[in-house]
């Protein structure tokens, strides 16, 4: 398939006229697990980075174990969402806690593990102690 040339196009049943108008082909191949993990972590506006300044915007520490990244790289191959379904993956498991943390007293770190993704557990939350008078 990555070999794929004009006349191919044309003799599968693709008038001419607009196979002339794709200059380019390209083939794609399907995301791994992997390459999903990278896609949540790496990027300048990675989903992990923009949750994590949501939180620190409350003065939170959000942790997403390496456990948890792969957790939502797995549910997106299981649903054969790709990379576009790594979001809903995260909202659903971060929606909640996004409305709890800003109204929590005393939040200081979320640690985010395998079982908040796939079984809909509730997230590590440390305390901080309060400071005594």
């Amino acid at each position: 398939l990555s070999l794929v040339q004009s006349e191919d196009l044309v003799r599968f049943g693709l008038i001419p006229e607009f196979v002339g108008r794709m200059p380019i082909h390209a083939t794609l191949e399907e995301l791994d697990k992997a390459a999903l993990t990278r896609i949540l972590k790496e990027p300048k506006n990675a989903l992990l980075k923009q949750y994590k300044k949501l939180f620190e915007m409350e003065d939170v520490n959000l942790v997403f174990t390496d456990e948890a990244l792969e957790a939502v790289a797995s549910e997106a191959i299981r649903r054969k969402t790709g990379a576009r379904g790594l979001r809903a993956i995260m909202e659903s498991a971060m929606l909640d806690l996004m409305y709890e943390i800003p109204s929590a007293q005393n939040a200081q770190e979320i640690i985010i593990n395998e079982d908040v993704i796939l079984n809909g557990q509730s997230p590590i939350i440390m305390y901080e102690e309060p400071k005594s008078a």
